[in-house]
């Protein structure tokens, strides 16, 4: 493959696939010089020692290089200002915490994947479970009101919608600014609100988390923290329900979760977010904060660096059989889903036993459960980080 053929989106002929470039690259060129779709040259990392590398680096930053900007209260920076961030916040995310929330989530899968069924055929499986239930775990999860949901989820369709990769187009960039605006707007209303009145949810722990050598979260960063929460939990879940479901109908293995212990189900997650990542998710992009050498290649301080779960996780060397279905492999190397290192998901237990509950619960209510349309002629959604299918047609 030149130089020349290396411009980004590589072609997809399946969409539950890969692009074939992936292992060509993964075989010669792990670390390649490509164009990103704005024409921006940049580095694309498709093998997982490389990947796995690449994210734990923490001279490969969030934001370029100096570009750091006034008052940033999110995760999505670097330095001692993140690592303090993120500790508060993993407070909240501690295994007794979540195991606390998951007979809810448990709950809420039962109680949607109910309403869906009884709805009856045709049906559409994003608008009319993996959407409704993904808005439900995040709004129990920070505690919105029932009569809030649907405002609730517009703005978090607008702002899981941005494309941070494009944003020196004009009108994008003022796209993007709006719907942060309108969601931060929202989550500073539900902080002051939750401040008054403390409860249960995850919101209300991250208010009350304390720390004798970092005190506590301000104002200005549990805002933050909530439209993140909303903005991620949202669009990537019901991306990993809709292609989990997608991907269990054309192994025939969804019917056989309905009697399945809970080890059996967990593997099943496992391989499902193998296989997914990079078709519902990638990484933001990660710049060269200093002049480094990833996987024998220079990386020039200010360079763009791609990092490609997906190739990462179908890398032979690490996953023998990598392109087939197989909940029973085991494999010493654990898939790069939800990253590594400083930046690793913090909310990767509670979307664990979100997919895997909606999937136990639908193999459960209906385990004749069938698409409606091949997957070649589903209509995909896809962006620089996130995508996934406009609508799965199904019936039973």
């Amino acid at each position: 493959m030149s130089d020349t053929d290396r411009r980004l989106p590589f072609d997809r002929p399946r969409p539950l696939d890969p692009p074939p470039a992936y292992a060509e690259l993964r075989r010669s060129e792990p670390v390649a010089r490509v164009t990103a779709p704005d024409g921006r040259r940049a580095w694309l990392v498709t093998s997982y020692e490389a990947v796995a590398a690449a994210l734990a680096d923490p001279r490969l930053g969030m934001t370029p290089s100096g570009a750091a900007e006034p008052g940033n209260d999110t995760l999505f920076q670097d330095g001692d200002a993140h690592t303090r961030l993120r500790r508060l916040v993993a407070k909240a995310f501690t295994p007794r915490s979540v195991a606390a929330v998951r007979p809810r989530i448990e709950e809420l899968a039962a109680a949607h994947v109910d309403a869906f069924a009884d709805a009856g055929p045709p049906a559409d499986l994003v608008a009319g479970l993996a959407s409704p239930l993904s808005l439900a775990v995040i709004g129990e999860l920070i505690g919105v009101e029932i009569g809030e949901r649907e405002r609730f989820s517009a703005l978090a369709e607008a702002a899981g919608s941005v494309d941070f990769f494009s944003l020196d187009d004009e009108e994008q960039a003022a796209a993007a600014m709006k719907a942060w605006d309108d969601l931060t707007g929202y989550a500073s209303g539900l902080v002051a609100a939750k401040r008054e009145d403390l409860g249960d949810d995850l919101l209300s722990a991250l208010i009350s988390v304390r720390d004798a050598d970092d005190g506590r979260l301000s104002g200005e960063e549990l805002t933050a923290m909530a439209t993140t929460l909303v903005a991620a939990g949202y669009q990537t879940t019901r991306n990993a329900i809709s292609v989990g479901v997608i991907q269990l109908l054309t192994e025939g293995r969804l019917a056989g979760l309905a009697d399945a212990g809970a080890e059996e189900v967990a593997a099943v997650v496992e391989e499902i977010l193998r296989l997914e990542a990079g078709v519902i998710a990638e990484p933001f992009p990660r710049w060269a904060h200093t002049d480094l050498e990833l996987d024998g290649v220079a990386i020039a301080a200010g360079d763009a660096v791609l990092v490609r779960l997906e190739a990462a996780n179908r890398d032979p060397a690490h996953f023998s059989d990598p392109d087939r279905f197989l909940p029973e492999r085991r494999s010493a190397s654990p898939h790069l889903s939800f990253g590594r290192g400083p930046h690793h998901c913090l909310g990767a237990a509670p979307a664990r036993i979100e997919l895997g509950a909606a999937l136990a619960s639908l193999a459960r209510r209906l385990p004749g459960l069938r698409l409606g349309a091949a997957v070649e002629e589903l209509v995909w959604v896809r962006g620089q980080t996130d995508g996934g299918p406009a609508t799965v047609p199904v019936t039973w």
